[in-house]
């Protein structure tokens, strides 16, 4: 099934990423990433979501959000049209035998180092979700003992969007 990415602007209001979520959930989606943040207005909050579906169903789902009274837009966004990017914390073991090799692949593929303890070493990844995967793929074999995402963000290459009715 494809996986569609949803950008909603909406009034920065409590409840209303319980409103989006339960709208998907109730359609029976699994959502495969949400990320909801303050715009540049701090007003507004833009809601990503990746959930998985056909287009015409999504297209629905689509407008029902649009019928949501804190909802000022709401966009699907072709993967090819839209500026992404994750960010993730990984956590490894990483004894003294381990530590240089893991310094030297975060230093090579460009990982920030933010914690280094005795025998753990934690690296932020940040990039498109492909950089994510990649950068986990690589890690993995160094025994990943604790990690989080974000879930992908977007944004439109262009500026025009669907308004709410």
């Amino acid at each position: 099934m494809k996986k569609n990415l949803i950008t909603i602007l909406v009034h920065n209001r409590p409840g209303v990423l319980s409103h989006v979520a339960g709208l998907v959930t109730r359609r029976g989606y699994n959502v495969e990433s949400i990320a909801a943040g303050p715009t540049e207005d701090h007003s507004v909050t833009r809601i990503t979501l990746v959930v998985a579906g056909d287009t015409a169903t999504v297209e629905q789902v689509v407008k029902q959000f649009q019928k949501l009274i804190d909802v000022i837009s709401v966009e699907i966004l072709e993967h090819e049209d839209a500026l992404t990017g994750e960010l993730a914390i990984i956590t490894l073991k990483a004894g003294p035998g381990r530590r240089n090799r893991i310094v030297n692949l975060a230093s090579h593929m460009g990982f920030r180092l933010i914690d280094i303890l005795a025998d753990r070493v934690t690296i932020q990844v940040a990039g498109s979700a492909r950089d994510v995967d990649t950068a986990v793929a690589a890690l993995t074999p160094y025994t990943i003992v604790a990690m989080a995402r974000t879930g992908l963000v977007a944004l439109p290459r262009r500026t025009d969007t669907v308004e709410a009715s």
